[in-house]
């Protein structure tokens, strides 16, 4: 008589695994990272060390050491970090304000999404935006000039100078820093600072030996970041100064841009060096922003 029940011996069929739905969520994120920026990268870094005809080289990279790329180089760093000092500077004392200093609430949602708008705002608009204003015929230089007798350019200023590109960044520097700092700020608990009351240090005692201390990291975590979103600032500064300034940007526009003088190997070589200088102000800004969280939670 054959038996009811299921042979002992029958093999079990596996389930089908089938791929995790919500992993299509991020599919379009990976693939425009994919096609814009993990492929570009390594199209210059694989082009920083080869010449024309394909073979691997070190001459382009040799070429870095020219005394005009390295000049390039330390104007470029030269303002990346005047405008990471000032907006980190500005912003903090803004944020400050909003966060601790007693200002009405309602003026941070504003504030905020000003900020998320601004630290955006880059390129021809920007370029535009400040030469319309402080151009040679911008509104402002000319109602300074033709109404109070202030001629900037009689006072040594210029759009197209190292202080004009850096006034420029600052548009998006100090919303980047406020956006950053808010939430450390908002991270200093109440306890701290009536701790420090009780045992009878003054609100400057407080500040030099606590709540600066846990935010050390976070300001110089975001003054790194602030520095690498500068230094790769690449159409601002080519749109605002085009060839009146030498710095990297610049130079790499001039090597890529197709005619026969440019040497686009030598573009690849400079973009290259610009990957490294904001990578390890990136993972900088990484690490100490991981310390910093360690004590703002």
């Amino acid at each position: 008589m054959p038996s009811d029940q299921p042979s002992s011996h029958a093999v079990a069929i596996p389930p089908k695994r089938k791929l995790p739905m919500h992993w299509l969520g991020v599919l379009p994120f990976l693939i425009f990272v994919t096609l814009f920026l993990i492929m570009p990268t390594m199209r210059i870094v694989l082009g920083a060390f080869q010449t024309p005809d394909g073979s691997l080289t070190l001459d382009n990279i040799r070429g870095l050491f020219k005394p005009s790329i390295i000049a390039a180089y330390w104007i470029s760093i030269k303002i990346s970090l005047a405008s990471a000092l000032l907006g980190c500077a500005i912003g903090f004392a803004v944020s400050a304000a909003v966060v601790l200093g007693g200002l009405p609430r309602v003026i941070r949602g504003p504030l905020l999404t000003f900020s998320g708008v601004a630290s955006n705002f880059a390129g021809v608009p920007l370029a535009f935006a400040f030469l319309a204003t402080l151009g040679p015929v911008g509104l402002l230089t000319v109602f300074l000039k033709t109404q109070l007798g202030l001629d900037l350019r009689l006072l040594g200023f210029n759009i197209l100078s190292f202080w004009g590109l850096t006034l420029t960044y600052l548009f998006f520097q100090i919303p980047l820093m406020i956006l950053i700092i808010t939430p450390a700020l908002d991270g200093l608990k109440r306890e701290w600072k009536e701790a420090a009351s009780i045992l009878g240090a003054t609100g400057l005692q407080y500040w030099r030996m606590v709540a600066f201390p846990i935010l050390f990291p976070s300001l110089l975590g975001t003054l790194a970041l602030l520095f690498a979103n500068a230094f790769g600032a690449v159409a601002t500064a080519i749109a605002l100064t085009g060839s009146s300034l030498n710095i990297v940007p610049i130079l790499l526009f001039a090597q890529i841009r197709g005619d026969v003088l440019g040497d686009p190997h030598l573009g690849y070589a400079l973009a290259f060096g610009m990957i490294v200088i904001t990578g390890i102000a990136n993972a900088i800004y990484i690490w100490l922003r991981a310390r910093s969280e360690r004590w703002l939670k």
